[in-house]
């Protein structure tokens, strides 16, 4: 076996599972309020709203590659 294996367990697998769903949901969640925000506040409805959340989609999408990377380099 290698060293790789050996220095994986369950519970650095779970805390990378809810690192990733709280980047995704939390990035997902800001940029929807964000957009939401803005369109309340200059009156277009749904086009901020909706690019918040590609933006938000984007950015945990993101943020979530980089900590599955920084997981397997073994840092």
């Amino acid at each position: 076996m290698s060293q790789r294996n050996n220095n994986r367990n369950p519970f650095k697998a779970m805390a990378l599972m809810s690192a990733i769903v709280s980047q995704l949901v939390g990035s997902i969640l800001i940029g929807i309020f964000v957009g939401r925000w803005l369109d309340h506040h200059w009156g277009t409805e749904p086009i901020f709203l909706i690019v918040g959340l590609l933006i938000g989609l984007a950015a945990g999408t993101y943020s979530m590659l980089l900590s599955i990377r920084h997981f397997y380099s073994g840092d």
